[in-house]
C-alpha cells in the first residue's frame, strides 16, 4: 500500500494522458463532491463531454467553482490530463490566488494500456496520435514539476501502484487546532532577558536553570504554555540568553513560538546568506559569536523552523508575529508568510523614513481572535478582537503578555532604555501615567471621536449627540467611580405580516438564522423598569466605606431609588442574597454588577402612567360609550350610522383592553416591600467579565439568589431554542403566545452561547418580541386596526440594530477596561459613548 500525502485544504492537480485512470483513481480515492472534472464540464456547457470547442468555457467554469471552492477552505481536484506546462501553471495560479498549496499526483501508466482503453470506449473520437503526443508531453515535464511550483508531487507509474495507493490527509503546520492553552502569549522580547523572567514569574512559571546559574527553561505549575509571538532577538543586552531560555521552553514543550522579521533575518546571516546588518541583527550576530558554534546552528535551525502562523483553540485563537487578516487564517503561501512576519505597507514612508503600514486590525472583522506584535505601541489594547502586543520593551516600554483564553493583559516595566527606536518611542507614550486616574476631562468626551472596542472596532460618536449626554452625565448621573456600564438598547423584530399583528417570533428567529445562530434562547420579559444592581461586599474598591453595599442606577445612570434609605435597605437584602448564595466565594469578588428589571413598572413609571396612559383610559371610558349610546340613539331612528356606529363600538372595545393593558403593570408598594428584582446577567465581579458567557449559567445563578430572598428577586421563566428543530421553534411559538395571552410583556430571544462573532459578525445581543395586548400601550388603543398596522409595519429597524450592536460593544468595553484595572477616564469613554448612542433620533416606541 502506498501512501499519498495531501495537506487537508490544498488544489489536487491529476496528472495523466487520456485513459490513464484519472476519473477512476478520483472516484474511488476522494470524496463525491470533491473533483472536478474536465469532461464534466465540457458536458454542463455544451451537452457534449467530448466536445473540444467547448474547452474554454468548460474550464472558465471549472476554475470558478474550484477557486469557490478553495475560498471556503475545501479540498479541491482537479480531473484533467494537465499534461501541458500551461494547464498547470494555471492551476498552480489558481492555488496560489487562495493561499493553499497545490499537490500533482501523476498516473503515468505504460502507454499500451492507455491507448487500450481509449480505443476501447465508443464515446473516444481519437486515437493513439493523441495518447503518445500527450505521454511525450507528461514524460517531458515530470521532472520539473517542483519548479513549477507543486509543493508535493507522487508519481504511480503502473495499475498495481495506483490500486494501492491511499490517500493521506495531513494537517498543515500551522493547524494547531487541537491546542487549546491556556497560554500566556508574550509580545517582542528583543533580547530583554531580564524582563523575560520577570514577566515569566509574574505570570506564575518556574525558572529553571543549568549548571552555570543561566535560565534555560520555566514551567507553570498549572500546565500553562508560553506562547512566544516573535522578534525574540536583535537590539537588546542578551539575545543569546533569550534563546536559551525559549528555545528550551519550546524544546520541553513549556512554549509555543512563531518566527518574527528579526528571526527571519537573523536565520538567513547565520545560514551565510547575504543580508544587510542592521536595525539591531549587528549586535544579535555580536552576542552570538561569543557562543558556541553548537549553539549557533541550533539557533539558526531553531529560527528556521518555526511557522509563519498557528491557528489554536478550534479556531478561536490565531497568533502571528505581524498579525494576519481572517482570509489568510489557516493558509499557506508565500505572502501569507510574508504577511505574518512583516505585514503589509501603502508604499509610502514616514518623516523618519519608516514604511507607513496599513492598518489590517482597523477592519478586522473576524470571529477568531488574532494577537500579533512587530509595530510597538504604548500600551495594549482591543481592536476588533485583535491585540498587540508589543509595547517597546527594548525601547524603554513594556513588556507584555496576554493570559489566554482569561483575556487579562500582564505587564513589566522595561529596566531601561536599550536601543533608541528610529521612530521616537515617545511620542506615543500614554500621557496617562502622568494624570490621576480618577480625573475626567471633557475633552475626553467631547474630543474622542472613536472609542475603541474589543469586539467591534472603533465606534464613532457624533459631537452633537455627545453635548446632549454630557449634560445629564454632568447633572443628574451618579458618581462617575460607581458607574460601570448602561446596558444597550433592544431591537425589534422585523414587522410580522399576520393579519392583527405587528411582532411575531418567526421574525426574530430568521434574523438570527441569517446571522448563522441557531441555538437561542427565549427569556421572559418582564414589565419593568430596566436596572443595573453594583452590590458590594467592601465598598473599599469604589472609594467609598467598607461598609458601603452599592447602588442601584437606570439605564441612563441615574440612581434609581429617590429615597436613599429604600436604597440602602434593597442593597442590604440583594447582599444577603449573594451571601447565601455563596457567589462571592464561588467567584472569588467583592463585588458583583447584575442588569435586570426592577418591579413593579409602576414603581418608576407612576407619573407616566398617571399623565399619560390613565388620563388617555379615563378619557375614553367617558367619551366613547356616550358616544356609541347617541350612535345608537341615531340607528333606532333610522339614519344610516351603522359604519360609524361599528367603528366607534371597536374603538370602545379597544379602549377597555387598552386600560387592562397598563392596569395590570400597577401594584401598590410601601418603601422596598412589594418591590422586585429579576436579575437576567451577571455581567462582572474582580474574578472578570461573565456579561459574554451563556445565558444559561447567568440564570442558573439568577435562580439561586431567588431561592436565597424569593421576596426581592423573581425567577425568569426561559425556553431553549433550536432552529433547525421544527418542533422546537413551534414550542416556542406555543409559549410566547401563552405569557402573552396571559398578561406577559413578551420574550427576549439571545443567542444561547451569549456573545456570538462568526464570519457574519457580531449576533445581535437580543431581539424582543412584544405581545398584541403589551403594544396598545406603546402604540395607542386602535393600533390593531388594519389601517393602523399597514402604516406601522413600514418600519426600519436597521438603525435601532445598528445601535443596539454598538452599544452592547460598547458596555462589553467598560466592563473589561473596568476589570482590567484602566484609570476611570477609560472606563468612563465607553460609558459615556453609550449615552451618547442613545440621543440619536430613533423611534422610541422600537
Amino acid at each position: 500500500m502506498t501512501e499519498l500525502t495531501v495537506p487537508a485544504t490544498s488544489l489536487v492537480v491529476l496528472v495523466g494522458v487520456s485513459g490513464s485512470g484519472k476519473s477512476t483513481f478520483a472516484r474511488t480515492k476522494f470524496g463525491a463532491w470533491e473533483t472536478l472534472s474536465s469532461d464534466a464540464f465540457r458536458g454542463l456547457v455544451s451537452n457534449d463531454e467530448n466536445s473540444q470547442s467547448a474547452t474554454g468555457d468548460a474550464f472558465d467554469a471549472l476554475r470558478y467553482i474550484a477557486a469557490t471552492r478553495l475560498r471556503n477552505g475545501l479540498l479541491t481536484v482537479i480531473d484533467a490530463t494537465n499534461v501541458q506546462p500551461a494547464a498547470r501553471k494555471s492551476m498552480v495560479a489558481l492555488a496560489k490566488e487562495h493561499d493553499v498549496l497545490p499537490v500533482a499526483i501523476v498516473l503515468d501508466v505504460p502507454e499500451r494500456v492507455a491507448v487500450e482503453r481509449t480505443e476501447a470506449r465508443a464515446d473516444r473520437g481519437f486515437g493513439a496520435d493523441v495518447i503518445r503526443r500527450q505521454a511525450k508531453q507528461l514524460r517531458s515535464g515530470l521532472s520539473s514539476l517542483r519548479r513549477e511550483g507543486f509543493r508535493t508531487v507522487h508519481v504511480l507509474r503502473d495499475q498495481a501502484e495506483i490500486d494501492a495507493a491511499t490517500i493521506v490527509r495531513t494537517r498543515l503546520l500551522n493547524d494547531r487546532t487541537d491546542e487549546h492553552g491556556p497560554f500566556d502569549v508574550i509580545g517582542d522580547v528583543h533580547g530583554c532577558r531580564s524582563e523575560l523572567e520577570t514577566l515569566l514569574e509574574r505570570l506564575g512559571y518556574d525558572l529553571r536553570r543549568d549548571a552555570q546559574g543561566r535560565p534555560v527553561d520555566a514551567v507553570h505549575p498549572e500546565g500553562r504554555r508560553a506562547l512566544f509571538l516573535g522578534d525574540l532577538v536583535d537590539r537588546g543586552p542578551d539575545t543569546p540568553g533569550v534563546l536559551r531560555l525559549a528555545m528550551g521552553m519550546v524544546g520541553a514543550g513549556h512554549a509555543i513560538a512563531v518566527p518574527g522579521n528579526h528571526e527571519d533575518k537573523l536565520a538567513r546571516a547565520l545560514r551565510g546568506d547575504k543580508v544587510t546588518v542592521a536595525n539591531g541583527l549587528e549586535v544579535s550576530l555580536a552576542q552570538l559569536a561569543a557562543e558556541t558554534p553548537e549553539f549557533r546552528d541550533e539557533v539558526q535551525t531553531f529560527c528556521r523552523e518555526l511557522v509563519s502562523h498557528l491557528v489554536l483553540d478550534d479556531g478561536r485563537l490565531v497568533v502571528a508575529h505581524a498579525g494576519l487578516p481572517e482570509h489568510y487564517h489557516g493558509r499557506a503561501s508565500g505572502r501569507v508568510r510574508a504577511f505574518a512576519l512583516y505585514g503589509d505597507v501603502t508604499g509610502e514612508k514616514d518623516e523618519y523614513g519608516l514604511p507607513v503600514r496599513l492598518d489590517w486590525a482597523r477592519d478586522y472583522r473576524g470571529a477568531a481572535t488574532v494577537l500579533y506584535g512587530h509595530t510597538p505601541v504604548p500600551r495594549a489594547e482591543w481592536v476588533n478582537n485583535t491585540m498587540c502586543l508589543d509595547t517597546g520593551c527594548v525601547f524603554g516600554g513594556a513588556l507584555t503578555a496576554l493570559r489566554y483564553p482569561e483575556n487579562e493583559v500582564v505587564s513589566v516595566p522595561a529596566e531601561q532604555l536599550w536601543s533608541e527606536p528610529a521612530r521616537p518611542f515617545a511620542l506615543a507614550v500614554d500621557t496617562s501615567a502622568e494624570r490621576e486616574d480618577d480625573v475626567l476631562r471633557i475633552e475626553d468626551v467631547l474630543e474622542t471621536p472613536i472609542v475603541e472596542t474589543r469586539t467591534s472596532g472603533g465606534i464613532r460618536l457624533r459631537p452633537e449627540f455627545a453635548l446632549g449626554a454630557l449634560e445629564t452625565m454632568s447633572r443628574w448621573a451618579v458618581d462617575p467611580r460607581w458607574l460601570l456600564y448602561l446596558p444597550p438598547t433592544m431591537s425589534p423584530p422585523a414587522p410580522s405580516s399576520r393579519p392583527g399583528m405587528l411582532e411575531h417570533p418567526d421574525e426574530a428567529f430568521e434574523a438570527y438564522r441569517k446571522s448563522g445562530v441557531t441555538r437561542l434562547i427565549a427569556e421572559e420579559k418582564h414589565m419593568g423598569s430596566r436596572a443595573v444592581a453594583l452590590v458590594t461586599r467592601d465598598g473599599s474598591r469604589f472609594g467609598a466605606e467598607a461598609e458601603w453595599r452599592g447602588i442601584v442606577h437606570t439605564r441612563t445612570g441615574r440612581r434609581f431609588f429617590p429615597s436613599r434609605d429604600d436604597e440602602a435597605r434593597f442593597l442590604s437584602r440583594l447582599h444577603d442574597a449573594v451571601s447565601r448564595a455563596g457567589l462571592w466565594d464561588e467567584l472569588t469578588t467583592d463585588w458583583l454588577l447584575l442588569d435586570g428589571e426592577i418591579l413593579p413598572w409602576s414603581l418608576k413609571a407612576g407619573a407616566l402612567i398617571r399623565e399619560q396612559y390613565a388620563a388617555v383610559g379615563a378619557a375614553a371610558a367617558s367619551a366613547l360609550p356616550a358616544a356609541v349610546a347617541t350612535l345608537e340613539q341615531a340607528a333606532a331612528r333610522g339614519l344610516d350610522v351603522a359604519s360609524v356606529l361599528e367603528r366607534t363600538r371597536r374603538r370602545e372595545a379597544d379602549a377597555a383592553l387598552y386600560t387592562d393593558a397598563y392596569r395590570r403593570y400597577v401594584q401598590r408598594t410601601d418603601g422596598i416591600d412589594g418591590v422586585q428584582l429579576a436579575p437576567f446577567q451577571v455581567l462582572a465581579g474582580e474574578g472578570g467579565v461573565y456579561a459574554e458567557r451563556e445565558h444559561a449559567w447567568h440564570l442558573a445563578l439568577a435562580d439561586r439568589l431567588v431561592e436565597a430572598d424569593p421576596a426581592l428577586v423573581r425567577a425568569t421563566q426561559r425556553m431553549d431554542i433550536d432552529l433547525d428543530d421544527s418542533d422546537s421553534v413551534a414550542a416556542a411559538v406555543d409559549w410566547w403566545t401563552t405569557l402573552t395571552d396571559a398578561g406577559g410583556e413578551g420574550m427576549v430571544v439571545k443567542p444561547a452561547a451569549g456573545l456570538v462573532r462568526n464570519e457574519r459578525g457580531l449576533a445581535q445581543p437580543g431581539i424582543k418580541v412584544r405581545g398584541r395586548e403589551y403594544l396598545r400601550i406603546i402604540y395607542g388603543p386602535d393600533y390593531t386596526e388594519e389601517s393602523s398596522l399597514e402604516r406601522l409595519r413600514d418600519r426600519n429597524v436597521g438603525h435601532k440594530r445598528s445601535m443596539a450592536l454598538r452599544e452592547y460593544a460598547l458596555g462589553l468595553e467598560s466592563l473589561h477596561r473596568f476589570v482590567e484595572g484602566d484609570p476611570l477616564w477609560r472606563v468612563h469613554e465607553a460609558v459615556f459613548a453609550v449615552l451618547a448612542m442613545e440621543s440619536e433620533p430613533v423611534d422610541p416606541r422600537l
